[in-house]
């Protein structure tokens, strides 16, 4: 993939502090784009956004979504081209804690940022992202399709139901007319380098090392679609582009790795097993694991898979790296952290090894 399109476009990045926006602001830097991000501080410490120093390359912007004024004072100040809206409260366990602040964040942020688009006259194509999670989950073994029915069950996803029911809505009514593209993306599990977020798999593998535990893990037999973090960011950058000459492409897209290497997160944590104690820290710090099954859990889904096949059809799409690969790679990252290293060149030979696989 060729990220040339970019070079001095004006792109507004909303969530640029968190994981995924960390790593989307990185890319868009490093094929010229002129960024602006606007987001909450980042909400880990360590953070990608701190590590890569991303304050440093781009207009940074500590603002929140649910403030329409900053945001619109900022959004036409950036007189942006392109939009990725990224910002959200993403954890399904912290939607139970706080459901009300989940659905501001989720819906009305959604709703601010597509008012902005609205008042634009500078937009050229807009990505909403939304999460695999969306539909209304009846534990069936195959795929998700587009078509299929919104209805998250937890606050957060049935939140990211309502953002994605909303956005097709300002499309129907405003921004067709306008001539201006939209897609809602919805990615499944993403892992990688760089996630130090609570109550995902691989950063509590990283922390369980790191205080000589082991990972108590709740499900081991729930299925996610996993994949590395470049697979739907590549995608949210090529839908960006393309959607702009060929409008007609604009729409719904699920994004995730091929059904057959959907994995059970105890697959997920053999491929991490073998992959850390293989290497030269495992030696020193192995990895274990173990299942413990916690009372008065919130509802989680036991099966949740995703039909890429409109993506594929489309846009000639597939993924690149395997679930095992994705670990791999974020076990790389991760060694490049541990031993005091710029973890920012890690990120250029991954962006560089994924672009020129075919």
């Amino acid at each position: 993939m060729d990220l040339s399109f970019y070079k001095n476009k004006r792109v507004f990045v909303t969530g640029h502090t968190g994981f995924k926006g960390a790593w989307l602001s990185f890319l868009l830097l490093e094929a010229g784009a002129e960024v602006t991000g606007y987001a909450l501080n980042p909400p880990t410490t360590p953070s990608l956004y701190k590590l890569c120093k991303l304050e440093k390359q781009m207009k940074s912007v500590i603002g929140d979504v649910r403030d329409y004024k900053q945001l619109k004072k900022e959004f036409d100040e950036a007189r942006p081209e392109v939009v990725f809206h990224l910002a959200a409260q993403p954890l399904v366990r912290e939607s139970y804690v706080s459901p009300r602040e989940t659905y501001e964040i989720n819906v009305m942020g959604t709703v601010n940022v597509l008012e902005c688009v609205r008042n634009s006259d500078t937009v050229q194509s807009v990505i909403i992202v939304t999460t695999d999670k969306v539909y209304r989950n009846d534990n069936r073994v195959k795929g998700y399709v587009e078509a299929d029915i919104l209805n998250g069950y937890d606050p957060y996803s049935n939140s990211k139901s309502c953002a994605d029911i909303l956005t097709d809505s300002y499309v129907n009514s405003f921004l067709r007319n306008k001539n201006i593209p939209v897609s809602v993306l919805r990615a499944g599990n993403v892992i990688g380098g760089g996630d130090f977020a609570k109550d995902r798999l691989v950063p509590d593998c990283f922390r369980a090392i790191q205080t000589n535990s082991k990972v108590m893990i709740r499900n081991p037999r729930s299925t996610r679609p996993f994949q590395h973090v470049l697979e739907p960011l590549m995608v949210y950058l090529m839908i960006a582009e393309r959607q702009i000459n060929k409008p007609e492409l604009a729409g719904a897209y699920n994004i995730g790795p091929d059904e057959t290497d959907v994995q059970s997160v105890s697959e997920m944590l053999m491929h991490f097993q073998t992959i850390w104690n293989g290497g030269e820290f495992g030696k020193n710090t192995p990895f274990d694991w173990s299942y413990s099954e916690e009372e008065n859990a919130p509802h989680e889904s036991a099966m949740l898979s995703l039909n890429c096949d409109k993506l594929k059809s489309n846009f000639s799409w597939k993924p690149k790296w395997n679930a095992y690969e994705a670990v791999y790679k974020s076990i790389e990252w991760m060694q490049y952290y541990l031993k005091g290293k710029d973890v920012s060149v890690c990120m250029q030979k991954q962006m560089k090894e994924y672009m020129s696989q075919k």
